[in-house]
């Protein structure tokens, strides 16, 4: 038996794969992948995977299992999130991926979610005792976790991650302005819990986590001749440069968005909503700046089992 696991993401609109290798009781990544499987694509807010969704993941996973065979991984962690947590035919494609690559998924909840997101942003970003909140928007739901380097003091999952957003807000392209007031009037309505403990915890430092400021970064990183280590823990984005993709972002169609140098295609439908949710969040507090962490829920669970 080798000493590498693999961890899987199922996630609303990305499945990640990581395969990890222990050496000397530490483990050490070794591989990565990602796909834009979107099963949540066309059936997210009616709690329903479509036929389509469900092949688009059983072809993805039959690849990772042919990754894992490759890499002769000995353990499989495999977690799904939003989309296969409120499905009514979830039990329908656990089985199916089960019975096609015998990987078994554990369904788990958005508290169990948010908690493994801060042990991955924890690692990357190291704050010490710096208060931050992360952000983490997934297709399906979106975690907020205030916390430092020691201790977590809040945190919750929504259902407001960004395939929700876009099939219920966004019937144009580029996004009309009063869609953006309907998304700020919804906001005002999910978040007042947010707007609390921002106040009562104070914390100045918005750690995004996950595809969207991934893309963010990435964008910033181009447009300012930066240079990043692939798979870097952390990756640069100032408040100022958000607001000016921002508003750039709003003002174009998907054509105009994929030409933005660092947009990826498995991005490029989803990224105007969900900015215009980390607009409304920087605006609910006087953040002085932001920190993209690269590590998010499965470097999380990797951290987790790394202290077992």
């Amino acid at each position: 038996m080798t000493n590498r696991i693999a961890i899987i993401d199922l996630g609303t609109n990305t499945f990640h794969l990581l395969v990890a290798e222990k050496k000397n009781g530490v483990f050490s990544i070794i591989h990565r992948d990602r796909r834009a499987v979107k099963i949540g694509k066309g059936g997210i807010n009616q709690n329903q995977i479509t036929d389509e969704g469900m092949a688009r993941a059983l072809e993805t996973m039959q690849l990772f299992k042919d990754t894992l065979a490759m890499h002769n991984v000995a353990v499989v962690y495999a977690f799904g999130t939003s989309a296969l947590r409120h499905a009514v035919n979830r039990d329908e494609v656990l089985t199916a991926i089960k019975s096609k690559t015998s990987i078994e998924v554990k369904v788990i909840s958005g508290e169990e979610e948010a908690e493994y997101i801060y042990y991955g942003v924890r690692w990357a970003l190291n704050p010490g005792h710096e208060k931050m909140l992360i952000m983490d928007i997934g297709g399906g739901s979106v975690e907020f976790i205030i916390a430092n380097g020691n201790e977590i003091f809040w945190k919750v999952s929504l259902e407001i991650g960004a395939q929700r957003l876009l099939e219920k807000f966004q019937h144009h392209d580029p996004i009309a302005p009063e869609e953006i007031a309907a998304l700020n009037d919804y906001f005002e309505t999910q978040l007042p819990e947010l707007k609390k403990a921002l106040q009562l915890h104070r914390p100045f430092i918005l750690a995004g986590s996950s595809g969207t400021f991934d893309t963010l970064s990435d964008i910033y990183c181009i447009q300012q001749n930066l240079l990043t280590q692939p798979d870097a823990p952390e990756t640069p984005l100032t408040i100022e440069a958000f607001y000016k993709i921002y508003d750039e972002l709003i003002t174009k169609n998907r054509q105009q968005r994929l030409a933005i140098p660092g947009m990826l295609e498995m991005r490029v439908d989803m990224i105007v909503v969900a900015c215009c949710l980390i607009r409304y969040v920087l605006q609910l507090h006087a953040f002085t700046g932001i920190r993209v962490s690269g590590y998010s829920m499965k470097e999380g669970v990797l951290a987790r089992l790394g202290s077992r």
